[in-house]
């Protein structure tokens, strides 16, 4: 990867929106009141807003252009057709479901698949995922390699699935126990770290020998790709466009939340590969929850900037661009010694709170004190993906099940911020070093059941 000063952005700004940072006293009342939680902050009230990636992109001209050219006809609108020709060309699936998002996509799938006490095996899933395969009663397995959890270890491809205990858990398990396999690509809850496509490959045709679908959640599909064509030698000329249609190729179907790769604000679908069968029975859920066949809870125009944004998406002068910007935070942040998870990922630079701050304790939330943290410095918005987002309560004992990480992640839009952002949020590192040994722990309050993270309210905890 080129040095970012070697380079411009491949693009040019034609529309602006202003931001404003309130004082800190403002943030101060305002965190306070949210309980703790960004996520009950208001927009408006937040300076550099790194919460997701997901559907927070700008979109281009060109798909601006193609909203207008949205054809809103109920059914069989050229829009579609056109969306439906374009992943055909990037991903050779036939069979498109569109739905209004990711996790609608998920919810058909699960609907389809996922009963109860069944385990789903994965390299490891992520929240949404979770969440509909918990919603089932079912139980999520995450087989991610064990260099993938090792925050300090440079392996190239940190998302791979553990091919050993995949089929450990596949010949000990009859089809009516596990009824699929899921590989997230790349893997977000680990940092965006990409997998491997011999390990992808060896997945399938552990799937194809015990006779079990493999799908891919495939929402940064195209910066999996271009690590790839990055870290494995074998890929280094081949194109992004071929690197993607040679992953798909050894699954079955696919989900993707489109608000990221595909560069639109909203949007998924479900893809499958040659099941007719499968497409047809997702179709009858699509109707009841999404809409029908040829839109699936979208307007015409999104499938059009949705159809245009995949093509942008695979560009490879674009994604040099969108991937250098966050290891060029991630550098920042390492010189003034803030640990962050390697090899950087995809899509944002992930910390290691309980490194960061070793004095609290896993149980007082060290992630969730770390982003509170950061908005009363700055007014800058990360999202906690640890003990909140991935723990939970276990049913039978009440104890609190902690998972192995505990992250802080900073999701970086795409084609939004400017590299001097990216200074400010280090600088606002460089201040909470100073004094990261006074941060308080937090405690719950409020949760749900299911991805309590979300509406979760905390408060101080005791000392």
């Amino acid at each position: 990867m080129k040095s970012r000063n070697q380079y411009a952005e491949p693009f040019r700004i034609k529309m602006i929106e202003p931001i404003r940072q309130k004082d800190r006293e403002t943030r101060n009342r305002l965190i306070e009141a949210a309980g703790y939680n960004v996520f009950n902050l208001k927009a408006e009230d937040v300076y550099i807003d790194l919460l997701t990636d997901s559907g927070t992109s700008a979109m281009s001209a060109n798909q601006w252009a193609g909203m207008m050219l949205g054809d809103e006809s109920y059914a069989g609108c050229s829009n579609f057709f056109n969306l439906q020709q374009t992943l055909e060309e990037i991903i050779g699936y036939k069979y498109i479901v569109p739905t209004h998002q990711g996790r609608a996509a998920e919810n058909i799938l699960m609907s389809m698949f996922v009963q109860k006490n069944q385990e789903i095996p994965g390299n490891m899933h992520f929240d949404t995922t979770e969440g509909h395969i918990r919603l089932r009663k079912a139980l999520p397995v995450n087989l991610v390699i064990d260099e993938g959890l090792k925050i300090e270890s440079n392996y190239p491809f940190k998302g791979n699935i553990n091919l050993e205990k995949l089929e450990k858990k596949l010949a000990e398990s009859s089809r009516d126990e596990i009824p699929m396999i899921i590989m997230t690509v790349t893997c977000n809850s680990n940092g965006g770290q990409p997998v491997a496509m011999d390990n992808i490959r060896k997945a399938s045709e552990l799937a194809k020998k015990y006779q079990r679908p493999l799908f891919i959640d495939a929402a940064r599909f195209a910066e999996n790709c271009y690590f790839i064509k990055q870290r494995d030698i074998a890929y280094k000329d081949i194109s992004i466009r071929d690197i993607a249609r040679e992953m798909f190729s050894y699954a079955d179907g696919c989900t993707m939340s489109s608000k990221k790769d595909a560069l639109v604000n909203i949007g998924g679908f479900l893809a499958f590969k040659n099941n007719e069968e499968w497409y047809e029975k997702a179709v009858q859920i699509q109707i009841c929850y999404e809409g029908f066949r040829t839109y699936g809870g979208l307007a015409g125009r999104d499938l059009e900037a949705l159809a245009r944004g995949l093509l942008e998406g695979i560009e490879e002068d674009y994604l040099e661009d969108r991937i250098g910007q966050v290891h060029y935070l991630a550098n920042l942040l390492t010189k003034l010694g803030v640990p962050v998870i390697k090899p950087t990922g995809g899509h944002g630079v992930f910390i290691d709170a309980k490194s960061y701050l070793p004095h609290l304790p896993q149980s007082k939330l060290p992630a969730q004190a770390l982003v509170v943290e950061l908005y009363r410095e700055a007014g800058i918005r990360g999202v906690e993906l640890g003990t909140c987002a991935f723990g939970y309560v276990d049913p039978q004992t009440g104890n609190e099940i902690q998972p192995a990480q505990e992250l802080v992640r900073l999701a970086i839009p795409r084609r939004v911020y400017s590299d001097r952002h990216m200074q400010l949020v280090a600088n606002a590192f460089s201040s909470i070093n100073a004094r990261k040994e006074k941060i308080k722990g937090l405690k719950i309050t409020y949760q749900t059941e299911i991805m309590r993270h979300f509406t979760a309210r905390f408060s101080p905890a005791d000392s």
